[in-house]
């Protein structure tokens, strides 16, 4: 079986069109409801926890419904990740049963993100039904737990964060973990018309900065995983700039950008990273040399904007983003004047 991985979604937050009616996406700061929500979409069959309510009121319309005579592909239900990761591996069992293991698992495993690659001893090739059940039975039990106990899996851990956080707020009314950060545009977005827009001109460039940040290390994941004729280690320098993209610039920047205004518009509120998606979402370029230029060029433009914006008041740390920004350049630069050179 061969999918071409994309990473294209509506901007936040997300609505029951894309999703169940159960499972609803926005952007919240780190809290009670952030954590409740977390909770309700890890949470084991037999445990019974509720949504925030926060989230409760978002859906707004019942998703689209297949039968099972339909030649197309349609959404289908599911409640909580496990659900998902169940039924895709129910899923699997039936396209082997009617076509056979070699004529479903087709796609090259060289061409997976393995262990070796992002050294992640839990990552395997999935070549077969084996392979592919070992694998959703380990993302099951890393967020539900094995066998009914979820006190190691990522719902128990997600519990003794809440407790704790509980705990801290009664101990003292006023703790707060988070900044009161709101998610917001530097431009409205077509597929938001709601949204809240950054209206002071210094803090939407820092936005545009992180967005543009943002659009890149998707270009770097899309190209990552669908790759042409790269060898080992243009893949492996790939996967590195994609971390470092992740937290060596997007975290810092995030983390400045909740310091800034949002501006007249909304008086003494912060600004948040919207992760703002273009639309239509052309993250992929096919040919090699032409995709790692555009990924160079955009990395030169960051590090021009972190110069700039560096300069102004308060905002000195984004100035210490543009040697990591022209390194991670640098490094690709070097890959593709290899290239060049042997012709």
């Amino acid at each position: 079986m061969t999918v071409d991985p994309h990473f294209h979604r509506p901007n936040f937050p997300i609505r029951c069109q894309w999703y169940p009616p159960d499972v609803q996406i926005a952007l919240v700061p780190f809290g009670e409801a952030a954590l409740r929500h977390f909770l309700y979409l890890e949470r084991p069959d037999q445990v019974d926890v509720g949504d925030a309510e926060l989230f409760s009121v978002v859906c707004e319309c019942q998703p689209l419904t297949a039968t099972p005579t339909t030649l197309m592909a349609g959404p289908q239900a599911y409640s909580t990740v496990g659900h998902l990761y169940r039924s895709i591996g129910h899923g699997f069992a039936r396209l082997v049963e009617r076509y056979g293991e070699a004529e479903v698992f087709i796609g090259p495993p060289h061409a997976q993100a393995s262990s070796l690659l992002l050294a992640w001893p839990e990552l395997v090739a999935v070549t077969d039904l084996a392979s592919a059940e070992a694998a959703i039975a380990t993302i099951v039990e890393q967020g539900e737990g094995a066998d009914g106990d979820w006190r190691e899996a990522h719902f128990g851990r997600l519990s003794t964060i809440l407790d704790e956080y509980l705990a801290a707020t009664r101990a003292d009314p006023t703790f707060s973990p988070a900044r009161p950060a709101r998610p917001a545009y530097v431009r409205r977005p077509p597929d938001q018309p709601q949204a809240t827009v950054i209206s002071d001109p210094l803090t939407a460039q820092v936005a545009d900065l992180f967005d543009a940040a943002h659009q890149t290390l998707l270009q770097v994941l899309c190209r990552l995983f669908v790759h042409d004729d790269e060898t080992d280690e243009e893949m492996a320098t790939l996967a590195d700039t994609a971390i470092e993209l992740m937290a060596g610039v997007l975290r810092p920047l995030g983390s400045v950008l909740t310091t800034l205004p949002l501006g007249p518009d909304h008086p003494g509120e912060l600004a948040g990273p919207a992760f703002f998606m273009v639309h239509p979402s052309q993250l992929l370029l096919p040919y090699r040399q032409a995709a790692w230029k555009v990924m160079i060029q955009r990395l030169g433009a960051m590090a021009d904007a972190c110069v700039r914006l560096g300069g102004e008041p308060g905002l000195s740390r984004i100035a210490d983003l543009e040697q990591a920004v022209r390194g991670i350049a640098a490094t690709l630069q070097a890959y593709l004047d290899e290239r060049t050179a042997d012709g």
